[in-house]
């Protein structure tokens, strides 16, 4: 068994020179190339494995993991989804799990504390049963630790992941994981009569961006139809102006805080500074949609708040990102984050506000 100090989260290099970190890192699918492409250009050289193609991999980083965790901070990672740090690995087996459980009850920090056990498996995994009954198995185990044992708002997480042959677990403070959902996988409930599933890319972008959409007043959004985005900010209470040549959904007729223009985006004319958000979700070319949209900022007051959806349509995502960043830089926007939700697919989230 491979099992690091429980009190030093950290492991010298083979060279024995340099300090390393181990974490599982999980991206949307397909994304993981830009994800480890981003860790390289933070840290350098990234040894990796992976551990699910294309979403899921093991990575050595030549830092500590408190560097880790500043870096991160200060220069969020637009697919990185999650980290989750690496500080025992065993085989897979029984053994390994009731080691696991030894390991976890010599960590002090976890006693008495609010504790959320986050269990992932590949559909390879020595661990047949779902990761629920590991995890309750894990949570009978702990009984000793007087801990409470929670879903929401933890003080510590404690990660493990099954694979076939491995075993990996370590524990964080929530906010070192960049998330606190398991592997970054933020889930809701869809709503009866819900008009689509965009809807939750609102939802997710108001809480990782901390955006509270109901402090707005008037919303114009972009490429409206069928209308997910704006029943969402109809909820929150906002008046929202919805511009798209095709028709809205049903549900929304007559609704007294709507106005509906079926037109294109570059056809249409407002007042200057008339709203104080803009949302844009079109499935555009995302060039020409950052030009449309462009072409209406001035509709948006200053200090107010834009979030957009970029498709990435093309084979150097990183590159094109940066372009579009750029083109609403030199329209007075400040990026306030660039972030791959869990609830985008072959697409980016841009939240900015205008200067």
């Amino acid at each position: 068994m491979n099992e690091l100090n429980p009190h030093i989260e950290q492991n010298p290099s083979p060279e024995g020179n340099e300090t390393v970190s181990r974490y599982i890192c999980t991206a949307n699918h397909g994304f993981a190339p830009y994800a480890q492409e981003e860790l390289r250009r933070q840290f350098g050289s990234v040894k990796s494995s992976l551990l699910l193609p294309g979403e899921i991999f093991l990575a050595t980083l030549q830092a500590e993991p408190e560097e880790v965790t500043r870096r991160l901070a200060e220069n969020p990672p637009i697919f990185l989804r999650h980290i989750q740090p690496v500080q025992l690995q065993d085989e897979g087996g029984e053994e390994a799990l009731e080691r696991l459980a030894v390991y976890l009850g010599r960590r002090s920090e976890l006693q008495g504390e609010r504790i959320a056990i986050q269990v992932r498996k590949t559909d390879d995994s020595f661990w047949r049963e779902s990761p629920g009954e590991l995890r309750e198995w894990l949570q009978a185990k702990l009984e000793g630790i007087a801990a409470e044992f929670t879903v929401q708002s933890p003080a510590w997480i404690v990660s493990v992941y099954a694979a076939a042959n491995a075993l990996y677990a370590g524990v964080s403070r929530p906010e070192d994981n960049l998330s606190d959902w398991n592997g970054g996988a933020i889930r809701f409930r869809r709503e009866d009569g819900q008009i689509s599933r965009a809807k939750f890319k609102l939802m997710e972008a108001e809480k990782e961006f901390g955006v509270s959409f109901g402090s707005f007043r008037r919303a114009l959004d972009i490429g409206a139809a069928p209308g997910g985005w704006t029943s969402f900010l109809l909820e929150r209470g906002l008046a929202v102006t919805a511009v798209d040549p095709a028709r809205m959904h049903e549900s929304l007729k007559d609704h007294p805080a709507l106005k509906v223009l079926r037109k294109n985006a570059g056809e249409v004319k407002f007042k200057e500074n008339e709203f104080d958000l803009l949302v844009c979700d079109m499935s555009w070319s995302p060039k020409l949609m950052a030009k449309l949209v462009t072409g209406l900022l001035y509709s948006l007051a200053p200090g107010g708040t834009a979030v957009v959806t970029v498709k990435l349509l093309y084979k150097k995502p990183l590159a094109l990102i940066k372009e579009i960043m750029a083109m609403f830089e030199g329209e007075r926007m400040q990026i306030q984050r660039a972030k791959q939700l869990f609830h985008n697919r072959d697409e980016i989230t841009l939240y900015m506000i205008k200067y």
